[in-house]
């Protein structure tokens, strides 16, 4: 048996390198862990038979995975529906629409293809993370000292995921529709292909597909869209074809970025805060969070549009539980995820994205590329890393030159100023800063990114 490597377990889920850092016996025991663990949980305890929702993506380790993982969990008595293969986004909305009291997704995300790991949510869809579960399974899983169990747990199948999630993502259509569109979208070859496609069609949209198939191997490019090179195919296809508007997702389907119509990529800050405006059309008056990473024009949209802006953590389990515990309706990242907070939970829900963004354009009247001109107005340094032997020092000595800005220790260190704004935040993996500065103009920006850059040692 392969001997597990401790460090597959992260923050906000379990990843590794299939067959170097971790085999089919990890998922086993995984099953059982899990299950100790929401037996452990205050709304967990008194359940007399957990019911949790299983799904995979296209990794070509997956399938066997799921095999070991359900295994584990009804061996620990838990029943197990199995949800199939579909993106994230719609295994969180299975979780919280069907019910389940937990639910595990087994995927790496954007991870090139030799990695593997899984997603752990308890009811609703609420992520485990480090701090919440995910030490716990840690110890579970090195040890291997679980309890026997008397009854064994069923397994049944849900194949209405997909179907349910998109109904829910069309109700948001309101009656209107959405003028005829030329779209490309380029899937990497990953989970968003497992939606968008139905989406499109419900939509009655025609839409130009490049590497969509589902396929486990990357064959195109690697699934990352902040990655500015695995977006050139999809800004070439825009530009070639004269496209409207061009979509693309990561490797499980939960982060979603866009190009505009002169194959240029929008800033998620953007998105964001038109997402901002237009959910404020729907709730007036409610608190949308973003991160801490500078993404002014966010901040700007939401009170010029009436909303209570609420600045979150970095981190998808972090900016979730802070949504619920604070009520806020709509959130999203500098990454590309985007938060809504509804009936059936609160997670990433691109399909309801997309049709909002395409809304706006077709009652506009305007290209894409003109909507958010005006929006176009800060400077941004793009994430700088940069290693460190000493993370609480750097903070330190970044307080002290800027003591006089306005400071934010949420996450990291966040400072503003009137004409620029920065935030600096310590890997939870490596010995590692991350910059992200914006200022009001170019010259300003650079200056103040080295400067800044010349206290990170």
């Amino acid at each position: 048996m392969l001997e597990m490597n401790p460090v597959i377990f992260k923050a906000y889920d379990i990843r590794g390198v299939y067959g170097q850092d971790f085999d089919n016996e990890l998922a086993y025991r995984l099953g059982k862990a899990y299950v100790a663990l929401r037996k452990n949980d205050e709304d967990g305890k008194n359940i007399p038979k957990l019911k949790i929702g299983v799904a995979y993506d296209m990794r070509l380790s997956s399938p066997a995975l799921k095999e070991g993982l359900i295994r584990g969990l009804t061996e620990a008595g838990a029943d197990v529906v199995d949800l199939g293969l579909i993106a994230t986004p719609t295994f969180y909305f299975a979780v919280g629409h069907f019910n389940y009291d937990g639910g595990i997704m087994i995927s790496a995300s954007h991870n090139p293809k030799e990695w593997n790991g899984f997603k752990l949510v308890r009811a609703k869809g609420l992520p485990i993370s480090g701090e919440s579960g995910i030490e716990f399974l840690k110890e579970q899983v090195l040890t291997n000292h679980f309890l026997p169990t008397e009854e064994k747990g069923s397994i049944s199948e849900n194949k209405n995921a997909q179907v349910e999630a998109l109904s829910y993502a069309l109700s948001f259509l309101r009656d209107k529709k959405i003028k005829p569109l030329k779209i490309v979208i380029d899937t990497a070859n990953g989970m968003g292909g497992a939606y968008l496609g139905h989406l499109f069609r419900q939509l009655n949209i025609n839409i130009n597909y490049i590497n969509f198939p589902l396929n486990g191997n990357f064959p195109a490019h690697e699934a990352d869209p902040l990655k500015e090179e695995n977006l050139e195919q999809l800004k070439k296809e825009v530009k070639i074809i004269g496209a409207d508007l061009g979509i693309t997702t990561d490797g499980d389907g939960d982060r979603i970025f866009f190009v505009d119509d002169k194959g240029e990529t929008i800033d998620p800050a953007i998105i964001r805060g038109l997402m901002a405006k237009l959910f404020l059309e729907d709730k007036p008056g409610a608190k949308i969070g973003y991160d801490v990473r500078p993404g002014k024009i966010t901040a700007d949209l939401i009170k010029e549009n009436g909303g209570i802006p609420v600045i979150t953590r970095v981190g998808h389990s972090l900016i979730k539980e802070q949504m619920i515990k604070e009520d806020i309706y709509f959130a999203g990242e500098s990454s590309g995820h985007f938060y809504f907070n509804g009936r059936a939970g609160c997670f990433e829900y691109p399909e309801i994205i997309i049709i909002k963004l395409l809304l706006l354009l077709s009652e506009s009247g305007s290209t894409v590329s003109e909507i958010i001109k005006p929006y176009k107005k800060y400077f941004h340094s793009g994430e700088i890393n940069k290693s460190v032997s000493d993370k609480e020092a750097v903070f330190k000595r970044i307080q002290e030159k800027y003591q006089d800005g306005k400071i934010n220790l949420l996450d990291g260190v966040s400072i503003t100023y009137e004409n620029f704004w920065f935030n600096v935040r310590g890997s939870n993996t490596e010995a590692k800063i991350r910059l992200n500065l914006e200022a009001i103009n170019e010259d300003v920006m650079k200056e103040k990114r080295d400067e800044i850059l010349a206290l990170i040692y």
